[in-house]
């Protein structure tokens, strides 16, 4: 259960702001227009350490070349390495493709809906499969990166070290909160695109941010611009 002790605002009010926030003013990216499982994988493991701008092409590119999850297995390595050519951190590349070639084994070309069997599965972590779960198949799911602790701390006052477990666990408590809606996958890219364009680590836009009139009242302190 929630930690009552846990500070800061409402989780039941950040999510509505959030989402209310997320609704207007979310970039319109292509994996944000399906539920395709497949394609919601593809582009959580393009933009592990790749920004947005720099992933799209190559996301449009590589679901041209391999429509399905069936397609992707039957290629070899070789050709997923040429169509990801130019990304970088090709081991990514190496385990999608290996995760197709389970998938297609193992799940009869079905990405699994089940968490065991999604992180079972070759460059698949924690954040992928949450990210998985939530958006492709509305699982209340949390999906918390680096980017997401971020935010997460700063929404709800969390001061523990983040490199902790405490301070850790305190996040992932809010998480679980935040994403128990009828939209855990719109919560958890919410969480995302405001660590991309208002929460971010240097010279935070707290004026634009959708929960800072919160924060205010209960006296969180906003992160400190930095240059």
């Amino acid at each position: 259960m929630p930690d009552p002790s846990l500070r800061g605002p409402d989780p039941a009010e950040v999510r509505s702001r959030l989402l209310h926030w997320y609704d207007r003013c979310r970039r319109d990216l292509p994996w944000r227009r399906t539920r395709d499982p497949y394609a919601i994988l593809v582009s959580e493991i393009m933009l592990q350490q790749t920004r947005v701008e720099t992933a799209l092409p190559y996301y449009r590119r590589f679901l041209e070349r391999f429509p399905t999850v069936e397609r992707l297995a039957a290629a070899t390595e070789a050709e997923v390495l040429r169509a990801w050519q130019g990304l970088g951190y090709y081991g990514r590349a190496r385990n999608l493709w290996r995760a197709a070639r389970a998938i297609v084994q193992r799940h009869g070309g079905r990405v699994p809906a089940e968490w065991e069997a999604l992180i079972a599965l070759p460059g698949i972590g924690e954040y992928t499969a949450g990210a998985v779960l939530s958006i492709a198949f509305g699982q209340p799911v949390a999906a918390v990166d680096g980017n997401a602790e971020r935010v997460l701390a700063r929404l709800f006052g969390i001061d523990d070290d983040l490199s902790r477990a405490p301070g850790r666990r305190a996040v992932r408590e809010r998480a679980a909160e935040l994403v128990a809606s009828p939209r855990p996958g719109d919560v958890n890219q919410a969480v995302m695109e405001l660590g991309a364009t208002i929460c971010t680590p240097r010279e935070p836009a707290c004026g634009n941010c959708p929960v800072d009139s919160l924060l205010s009242l209960i006296q969180i302190s906003k992160p400190t611009k930095r240059t």
